[in-house]
């Protein structure tokens, strides 16, 4: 029987693959679809930083603009909503005007669990197609729905419906696929395809709030939203043509769709990192849109910016020689995001995603907290959007990268990569669906403080000390989340303090190597034997070790 295991180990030695096969006839279709195609790993491993094939280019483009109609629209919202407050919405208070936009966010997190698992499953088709359709129909329904005169009183729950239900529900089906499918093209280079994607959210946030501004003092709102919902349909159009995974990605396909363990997976919610990294990423949402949301009517009641119409019912308490328009502080903010999204995302692949993302976050709190509360100028206040800009758009566009990571981290070994990649797209969703709540309540409190202590140091508060709790839920997720070696970064620290105090000690060389031997000694009595050893013992034999070196 010894010879026998021997003989079984020698066999498997170098074939990692074949315990996952062996077991094949018990494990669901599913699985075996993961283990018979986990040897395309290896095409993955030997592809080039960057793909030859014009449709992964094409495909990315396409990605490109999934995030562009999505959390581009979403980051947009700001100066619809300075619209709305200063002419058809200005009986509405700031709670019932954050609604519309947070209703957005909440159903493109909420959906993002199924959405994800569906293209998993390899329905990419059913869900773009879906999202090219409600978005573009969404934004022509805003331009029937809202009154031809500007200064009439619109119809509020015909917006909210409109501009916050249906195009919400289109997004959700944009918003995961962009990372998602994008990521199956470069997977040498995820942090920064992501990031490139990200980008599509930031650039909508400088092209949307500059169109439809012009476009409104130029032709009126009505016509101005007809434009914008065009730009939608024909980028849509593009997605839905382009925007399509790498053929050798794995799509396994559950066994039936009516089982939870279908849309939820059990082994996520065990993860104590995946855990603590939700957490971030609710809080993440629970403070970052009130920001955007907010940021124009700060401006305009502290007199650093001006627009047209009336003024929120929160009065003005300074005033600046040199006020902008207001839209242009949105506009700086996301276009300074595009190059906090490219440059953080390109060098995440080198530090790591989720430990970039973790610096990137500590810093965006602290803009919110120190520089934010006090901005006491226009320049302060332009000076704030560009550097929260660049630091925010990583905090945003990081999320699906650093899920990336901590799947790798996780199923680490040459024939577990094939199960990261399959659940790419279960957890991301999942992560993003337990923050939908904090999304949606996260502006309508910013909102509410406004409404009750008129006055926005209560919107910097919350959302600088919600930026700030979900850096340290990130720190909690990096400490339980193994290196890509497979140690724990408690381990790595641990051997640093000691190389450190050994380095400071003072006692003699000889009993640091004797404290050191005796913990070697102690690492290896501690290695299971695999196979049973038949050779005698050298204590038992009387052989001396000095005799045998």
């Amino acid at each position: 029987m010894a010879s026998r295991s021997f003989d079984d180990k020698e066999s498997r030695k170098d074939g990692r693959g074949t315990l996952p096969l062996s077991k094949a006839s018990t494990e669901t279709a599913s699985m075996q679809n993961i283990s018979i195609t986990s040897s395309l790993e290896s095409h993955h491993d030997n592809e080039p930083n960057w793909p030859r094939s014009w449709r992964a280019y094409a495909c990315w483009l396409g990605c490109f603009f999934l995030m562009f109609n999505s959390w581009g629209l979403v980051n947009a919202y700001g100066t619809f909503a300075s619209f709305y407050v200063g002419n058809t919405l200005r009986d509405k208070d700031q709670l019932e005007l954050n609604l519309i936009g947070s209703t957005q966010s909440f159903l493109v997190l909420l959906f993002s669990a199924p959405v994800g698992r569906l293209l998993d499953a390899g329905h990419f088709r059913w869900v773009v197609g879906t999202g090219a359709f409600l978005v573009p129909f969404g934004m022509f329904m805003l331009s029937v729905a809202h009154p031809n005169n500007d200064l009439a009183l619109a119809n509020y729950a015909h917006i909210w419906i409109t501009q916050g239900f249906v195009v919400g529900l289109g997004m959700a089906c944009y918003f995961v696929s962009s990372s998602q499918i994008a990521a199956t093209w470069f997977p040498n280079r995820k942090g920064l395809a992501v990031g490139f994607v990200a980008c599509g959210a930031s650039v909508a946030g400088v092209i949307y709030p500059t169109m439809t501004r012009y476009l409104i003092d130029a032709m009126g709102f009505n016509d101005a939203v007809r434009l914008v919902a065009a730009v939608v349909t024909v980028t849509s159009i593009f997605s839905l043509i382009f925007a399509t995974p790498n053929p050798v990605h794995v799509h396994p396909r559950p066994q039936s769709y009516r089982a939870l363990g279908t849309w939820i997976d059990k082994d996520a919610l065990k993860n104590t990192t995946f855990i603590w990294f939700s957490a971030a990423v609710a809080f993440l949402f629970f403070g970052f849109y009130p920001v955007f949301f907010n940021l124009e009517e700060w401006a305009a009641v502290s007199g650093y910016g001006t627009r047209n119409g009336s003024r929120a019912p929160v009065k003005v308490v300074n005033f600046d020689e040199r006020p902008i328009q207001t839209f242009w502080l949105l506009t700086i903010m996301n276009g300074a995001s595009t190059v906090g999204r490219l440059t953080m995302a390109a060098f995440s692949d080198r530090t790591g995603q989720l430990n970039m993302h973790i610096v990137a976050q500590i810093v965006s709190s602290l803009l919110v907290l120190i520089l934010w509360t006090f901005a006491g100028s226009t320049a302060a206040a332009i000076a704030f959007c560009v550097t929260f800009g660049m630091f925010s758009g990583a905090v945003i566009g990081l999320p699906p990268a650093s899920m990336a990571n901590i799947l790798n981290c996780t199923y680490n070994t040459p024939s577990q990569k094939v199960i990261a990649h399959g659940k790419l797209g279960q957890w991301t969703g999942m992560m993003y669906s337990l923050a939908a709540v904090f999304s949606l309540c996260g502006p309508l409190v910013a909102g509410h403080l406004v409404t009750v202590y008129e006055t926005y140091i209560t919107v910097q508060m919350w959302a600088g000390a919600n930026l700030m709790v979900s850096a340290f839920c990130m720190l909690g997720a990096r400490w339980y989340l193994p290196c890509y070696d497979g140690e724990m970064i408690s381990t790595k620290l641990a051997r640093l303090l000691k190389r450190g105090g050994e380095k400071t000690g003072t006692g003699n060389e000889s009993d640091s190597d004797a404290e050191l031997s005796a913990d070697n000694t102690i690492t290896i009595s501690q290695v299971p034997t695999v196979v049973p050893s038949e050779m005698p013992s050298r204590l038992q034999s009387g052989e001396k070790i000095t005799d045998v070196v």
